[in-house]
């Protein structure tokens, strides 16, 4: 684990995972930590493999806002396979929330394999820091796991939920934590079944930015603990392989166009390259643990 004030790494254990790969660790209470972000690392002896996670102390009563990932910022259907478009004005909405002193917590029913990639979309995209949670595995209800994985931070971690964005699907989640309708916003088009349960952004980000600038919906968190979350976007530092290479790949067609064959082949579904692939084997060496990840409140 890496010291946030010094940068230096720190030994905490050695542990042996379970028949699934699997481990589950508390910190020592010898060794409690203050509030902040603390980078870990977990090595597999054998091969030298890691997975990167990151372990996150916060002040009690912190307040966030929630996003759904893919019912709030993506305008397709699928991260995998390709780079969906991102809905105009989302980044801009997302970043004026954390710029008030909000926490943001992106949330999805996605299992934690695609990780890797979802991370990366973020952060090409230029999306603020922030907390990232997806299920544990493939499950069968995405939605029931988001209800009782946020209930368990408000209940658990007292955190105070300020605002929630998403789709349709996302209202039931939204409204069993007990968030009323006018702190629930969703991209789409009104529909009488919803209409008394949220708020519709019709109009698109832009215009719901104007609004939250101009209204008293949106004003500076009331609690007074500094979180030290680093503002900005994600860190990472270098885009990984796959990002790095399609990028490449598309300014080289723009660049040189070959003249077409004679005889054109059909067109095949875009797979993943074997270098993405050899890209996510070390983390898939270690898995994390069950459950939803754990947090500890200070006061």
């Amino acid at each position: 684990m890496a010291e946030p004030s010094s940068g230096r790494w720190v030994h905490l254990d050695t542990e042996i995972t379970n028949s699934s790969g699997r481990i589950t660790y508390s910190v020592p209470r010898p060794r409690r930590l203050g509030v902040g972000v603390y980078p870990v690392k977990m090595v597999v002896r054998g091969d030298q493999t890691c997975a990167m996670s990151y372990l996150t102390v916060l002040p009690r009563g912190m307040e966030c806002v929630v996003f759904s990932i893919d019912g709030s910022f993506a305008a397709s259907v699928s991260i995998m396979g390709s780079d969906p478009k991102v809905r105009p004005g989302a980044v801009d909405v997302v970043r004026h929330w954390q710029d008030l002193g909000y926490m943001i917590l992106y949330i999805t029913g996605r299992p934690d394999m695609q990780k890797q990639r979802v991370v990366s979309w973020l952060s090409q995209h230029n999306f603020p820091q922030g907390m990232i949670f997806f299920s544990d595995g493939l499950v069968h209800d995405p939605l029931r796991q988001k209800a009782i994985f946020l209930r368990n931070l408000v209940q658990e971690c007292f955190i105070k939920i300020s605002a929630a964005y998403g789709s349709t699907k996302d209202i039931s989640v939204y409204s069993v934590l007990g968030l009323p309708p006018s702190q629930i916003f969703i991209v789409g088009r009104p529909t009488k079944k919803y209409q008394t349960q949220c708020q519709f952004l019709s109009e698109g980000y832009a215009a719901h930015l104007a609004a939250l600038e101009a209204s008293h919906r949106s004003r500076p968190k009331k609690n007074n603990s500094r979180m030290i979350l680093r503002k900005g976007s994600f860190g990472l530092h270098a885009q990984p392989d796959f990002l790095r290479k399609r990028n490449h790949l598309r300014r080289t067609m723009s660049v040189q166009q070959p003249d077409p064959p004679a005889n054109p082949k059909p067109e095949r579904a875009q797979s993943q390259p074997e270098s993405d692939k050899d890209h996510e084997r070390p983390l898939q060496a270690l898995s994390w643990a069950r459950g939803p990840p754990k947090f500890e409140s200070v006061p």
